[in-house]
């Protein structure tokens, strides 16, 4: 299973994978490894990424791009309003108060809320990434900006369960920067093993995102991070876009303003010229042909203009460099590098204003561009349990502060506190305790007046089901509220404690139990409070809990003078589940499930489009191309009267593609097709036969030259081939003379017809007759030699020698062994006889 990341952008996306090789960068169908966001709707389907953006000019009113900035807004929403004056499609209220954008697709006017756009981004990503991996992608890390609020990343998983993908982490922009930084930059801490501080700078094409980020062994901490969602790339080509757009009104009495297509032409333009313009200090010009009303309109600048004129853009940014430096509470000795990313980074006055500001070279160790994408894979890549990955620490940090209020118990006055602070770690939990009565309402809140929406509100969460005790108190009731991996404030959990009543013991057993209840408790409190320190969970009690505290220091003399009674009670509890109802912005499981489904049904109508369309395309390439060799490479193989008619069937069928087959249906298409290639099929065919003839008899001629010569070398008695049995090689003699006869005579055969007549022998015959020669000759001719008998080896003298000498030796040893009555008699007995005077 692959393990992917995604850099969703304001103008572009880039999709990275975690292999065993490493991280890469992934191409779409385009071979290019950027995907443009953009969609546009048409009249029969969707096109999204590159086929998308080449519709811009041409269909800019349904052609959507730039949507991100209206995720999870209010249509009354300033940003909202402000984007409609930018965007050039239309942009409506919805029923709930929410923007849409309105396009017209499948021949009728159709509203889409963004969530949806973004899904339908997400499944062209997931597409090309199943392309070029050959695989079902489910799980995903999908980047977001990292001053992104609560609603939008609600929505983006959303958009996400929508495109059938399981996001395993939304992950901040420079986050997920740092995360790619810290694994590339081995060396970090340095050997003085204290953490290095890396500032992250994301200029991008729509914000100013900055973070400084502290590394320690495979630890990466978040200190700060400080945003400006309106100042990126596309606000210098607006500033260039509009100093143009006022010197052609001067000079060509032309207003690109009035005309979207035509200002959409020229903001294309400016873009080029901000890139050119960071590579050369000259003059560059800016030519545009049929601009507006015929005329061509041409201008120029340098790059000393261009920053003379944004230089209130630069000021805005070196006052978010000064503000991390304030937020973070770190000196400029502290920073071991600024790292720097994103299209708009390399404008040389942004490097100039990182040196002055932080006293660095701003440092490009990571590709500028896919950093975001890469490191998202890698976190992917940590989360999966399918894929290793070295151990690494990474936390993150919450942008803006959270209050939570409720309403007193017994219409007490209200109160509320600061959960978490800004730049509070990320993931997080803490434990809230209250007593009470009765169910009673969480309110979640911002507070910070610089979060990018007008509403402040997270939430409401309802604690239900709250008893009192059965003696009429209050209960406990604890609550876990957290910031989840996404970013998310969520009420976790939420649980009561009852008592069920006392139960006697004896004394004696009470008092060990109470000291050894006394040591267990103690630990336990121990173990809490390191808990709480590791995890942030923070006890918080209301007035009611300090009456019960006073109570029991009260009675605890009391309980030390009922040690000496016979029997002591001791309470029973129970802790109960809560459920939690919760009320956040984002959509419900009906509307999602509605969403999923019409996702399905436009994918679905995207690939019967696609089928239809590639039918179509293939009847015209099939005119286009028959036409053209019919009177080149073809000309030899079919007789004028068929060429003739045939190039008329073709005229017609083009003639009938640009009127009637404009637009039909696929099957409409093929039997089109099947007709053409019923006449055209046989020319193609003799052609395709008449190349390939040749090299067949060819094989079949030098297979038959190798059987004979292998049955000459027999009938000469070759040593090699004597072995063989001779009924086999009249079966392999027979074989091939027939294969002689056919050969001789479909050669001749096939050099008389001329080219344009049907061959007299297929291809496909003659590698049936050469395949026949093998099946029946090579068995028999390759037929091993049968191996000699083994005679069994002689043993050598010297062995032989040795088995007498170990003979002899052992006969020595018996005589040895026998008495010395029996030697004497057998030496008497072998002695020679002698003569005796």
């Amino acid at each position: 299973m692959s393990v992917i990341g995604f850099d969703f952008g304001y103008q572009t996306c880039y999709i990275a994978v975690a292999r065993q090789g490493g991280i890469e960068t992934v191409a779409n169908e385009f071979s290019d490894r950027c995907t443009p966001a953009v969609v546009s709707f048409g009249e029969r389907q969707r096109s999204i990424g590159g086929s998308a953006k080449q519709q811009i000019v041409s269909n800019f009113k349904n052609t959507v791009s730039g949507w991100k900035k209206l995720i999870a807004r209010q249509f009354s929403d300033p940003q909202v309003q402000s984007e409609r004056s930018l965007l050039p499609y239309d942009i409506v209220e919805q029923p709930d108060g929410t923007a849409g954008i309105q396009v017209y697709y499948l021949g009728e006017q159709q509203v889409f809320s963004p969530h949806q756009v973004t899904a339908m981004m997400f499944t062209k990503l997931k597409q090309v990434a199943e392309h070029a991996l050959k695989m079902k992608i489910v799980d995903v890390v999908i980047s977001v900006p990292c001053y992104f609020t609560d609603a939008e990343r609600r929505a983006m998983l959303d958009a996400s369960m929508m495109a059938g993908l399981n996001v395993l982490r939304l992950m901040n922009d420079t986050t997920a920067t740092a995360l790619a930084y810290g694994i590339y930059k081995q060396d970090l801490p340095g050997p003085d093993d204290k953490p290095r501080v890396t500032v992250f700078l994301d200029l991008g094409h729509s914000d100013l995102q900055m973070s400084a980020v502290a590394f320690n062994k495979a630890k990466l901490k978040v200190l700060a991070t400080v945003a400006d969602p309106n100042l990126g790339g596309r606000d210098f080509d607006m500033l260039l876009a509009n100093h143009f757009a006022e010197e052609f009104k001067a000079r060509y009495k032309v207003d690109a303003k009035t005309k979207p297509r035509a200002f959409i032409r020229l903001l294309a333009e400016c873009e080029k010229l901000k890139k050119l313009m960071s590579a050369n200090a000259t003059d560059i010009p800016l030519n545009i042909e049929c601009f507006m009303d015929d005329k061509d309109v041409s201008g120029k600048m340098n790059r000393a203009t261009m920053e003379a004129m944004a230089d209130g853009l630069f000021q805005r940014a070196k006052q978010c460099m000064l503000k991390l430096l304030q937020v973070a509470n770190i000196h400029l000795d502290e920073i071991y590098a600024v790292e720097i990313m994103g299209g708009s980074s390399r404008i040389p006055s942004i490097k100039n204003l990182v040196k002055d500001v932080f006293g660095k070279e701003p440092s490009t160790t990571l590709n500028a561009d896919e950093a975001v994408a890469r490191g998202c894979a890698l976190q992917c890549a940590i989360l999966s349990p399918t894929f290793r990955v070295r151990d690494f620490s990474i936390m993150d940090a919450q942008p803006y502060p959270i209050v939570l209020s409720w309403q007193g118990a017994m219409d007490e006055e209200s109160s509320s506190m600061e959960v978490f602070n800004v730049n509070h770690q990320i993931p997080f939990s803490k434990m809230l305790t209250f007593y009470r009565k009765e169910s009673f309402t969480l309110h979640a809140s911002y507070t910070d007046n610089n979060i990018p929406i007008p509403s402040k509100t997270i939430g409401t969460f309802t604690v239900q089901n709250v008893q009192p005790q059965p003696a009429g108190d209050s209960s406990k009731v604890k609550v876990k509220v957290r910031i989840n991996i996404h970013g998310i404030f969520t009420v976790s959990g939420a649980s009561m404690v009852e008592e069920l009543g006392e139960v006697e013991e004896d004394t004696m057993e009470v008092e060990n139990e109470q000291k050894n209840g006394a040591k267990k408790e103690k630990s336990e409190e121990g173990k809490q409070d390191e808990k709480s320190e590791n995890s942030g969970e923070t006890p918080m009690e209301t007035d009611e809990n300090e009456d019960k505290k006073s109570g029991a220091k009260n009675s605890s003399k009391e309980k030390k003078e009922e040690t000496k009674d016979t029997k002591k009670k001791k309470k029973k509890v129970k802790v109960i589940d809560l459920p939690i109802a919760a009320q956040v912005a984002e959509i419900s499981k009906v509307e999602l499930n509605k969403y999923i489904e019409q996702e399905g049904q436009m994918i679905m109508q995207d690939k019967l489009e696609k089928e239809r369309a590639d039918a179509k395309n293939a009847v015209e390439e099939y005119v286009y191309e028959m036409r053209d060799k019919l009177y080149s490479v073809l000309e030899l193989y079919v007789t004028e009267a068929d060429r003739d008619a045939l190039s008329l069937k073709l005229e017609d069928t083009e003639n009938w593609l640009y009127d009637e087959g404009e637009d039909q249906n696929k099957q409409v298409y093929i039997d089109r097709l099947a007709d053409l290639k019923k006449y055209g099929q046989p020319i193609v065919d003799r052609y395709r036969e008449a190349s390939e003839r040749p090299k067949a008899f060819e094989a079949l001629g030098a297979a038959i030259q190798k059987v004979q010569k292998v049955v000459d070398l027999y009938h000469a008695k070759d040593e090699k081939y004597n072995h063989l049995d001779p009924g086999d090689i009249e079966k392999v003699e027979k074989c091939l003379k027939e294969k002689i006869i056919w050969f001789e005579k479909n050669v001749n055969a096939s050099n008389k017809q001329k080219p344009y007549e049907n061959p007299a022998v297929l291809v496909s015959q003659i590698k049936q007759e050469t395949q026949s020669l093998s099946n029946t000759c090579t068995p028999i001719l390759t037929k091993p030699k049968p191996k000699p008998k083994e005679q069994p080896p002689e043993k050598n003298k010297e062995e032989k020698n040795g088995e007498n000498n170990t003979t002899d030796k052992g006969e020595e040893a018996k005589k040895e062994e026998k008495p010395d009555d029996q030697n004497k008699a057998e030496q008497e007995a072998n002695s020679p006889e002698m003569d005796l005077d």
